[in-house]
C-alpha cells in the first residue's frame, strides 16, 4: 500500500501541473510515485480476484 505521504504528493503534483506546470525532476517524480501506486493497485486488485470462489448454484434458476 502507497503511504498517506505518497498519495499527498501525488495529488499535490497534479494540481502543480494542472497549475503553473512542473519541473523536469518533478515530472520525473510525479512518474516514478504514479508507477508505485498502480503496482501496488494492480497486485491489490489481483490477490481480490484470485480470492473470488465461483459457487455454481442448484440449476433451478436462470
Amino acid at each position: 500500500m502507497v503511504s498517506k505521504e505518497k498519495l499527498a504528493r501525488i495529488n499535490e503534483l497534479a494540481r502543480k501541473s494542472k497549475g503553473v506546470g512542473l519541473s523536469d525532476g518533478e515530472r520525473d517524480e510525479q512518474r516514478a510515485l504514479r508507477q508505485e501506486y498502480l503496482a501496488n493497485f494492480r497486485e491489490s486488485f489481483r490477490g481480490q480476484l484470485e480470492a473470488i470462489h465461483v459457487v455454481d448454484g442448484d440449476g433451478d434458476g436462470p
